[in-house]
């Protein structure tokens, strides 16, 4: 199994669009051979001294595949080029961690 970590920091003011952006795909990629996990998440709040938040611009993508090679088909489908060019001049920046198990 391949664990993907995507932290998406959007330009300011912008998350909430690109939040909205990303679940107009999520049925698409859920769709896709080999998803087994795919959603955004925000900080929790109320966590005080133990958390360390992303940030009000900032969400995380929770991943995981079944391959590796089902990711790299995720990555060059489509749905993904598409929703990359509308949400371009959204993001401030993006740090993806391709994982597998320990």
């Amino acid at each position: 199994m391949i664990h993907v970590l995507a932290y998406i920091t959007a330009k300011p003011g912008l998350r909430d669009a690109l939040l909205a952006e990303f679940h107009g795909i999520m049925p698409l990629v859920h769709a896709e051979a080999g998803c087994i996990e795919y959603g955004p998440v925000i900080d929790a709040p109320d966590f005080g001294g133990f958390q360390t938040p992303v940030g009000p611009d900032t969400f995380a993508v929770v991943e995981k595949w079944e391959s590796a090679e089902l990711l790299r088909a995720h990555v060059a489908i489509q749905h993904m080029q598409d929703y990359s060019a509308r949400t371009k001049d959204m993001i401030a920046n993006r740090v993806l961690h391709v994982m597998t198990g320990a």
